[in-house]
């Protein structure tokens, strides 16, 4: 083969390279961005999940708080009645005491 020839083609050979070449950067490149998108888009999935699960926790823990505030309320309120109840059944005899020891003070005087 005569020494143009091998030429051309050996420039062939290197141009049809430097394309291939070209090609598996840019295939590379559209991988790259194709990959960055997709751990982007699971990024935020796992962002909206974790914040869906912080407001089911922090709505379950609000839930628990209130449950416990109505049984405290509740105990106060049962509390309280108890301690009416009692006081108005002292209130006849602490009455009567006063009036005795009231009586007692005035007879003492005279």
């Amino acid at each position: 083969m005569p020494r143009p020839e091998v030429l051309d083609r050996i420039k062939e050979a290197e141009q049809e390279a430097a394309e291939i070449v070209e090609e598996a950067k840019e295939e590379r490149d559209g991988r790259l961005e194709e990959a960055r998108k997709e751990a982007e888009a699971i990024r935020d999935r796992a962002h909206e999940e974790a914040e869906e699960t912080a407001q089911e926790r922090l709505e379950r823990a609000r839930e628990e708080i209130e449950a416990e505030r109505e049984e405290i309320l509740a105990e106060g309120r049962e509390t309280r009645e108890r301690l009416e109840s009692q006081a108005e059944e002292r209130i006849e005899p602490v009455v009567e005491y006063v009036l005795e020891a009231f009586e007692e003070a005035v007879h003492a005087q005279t």
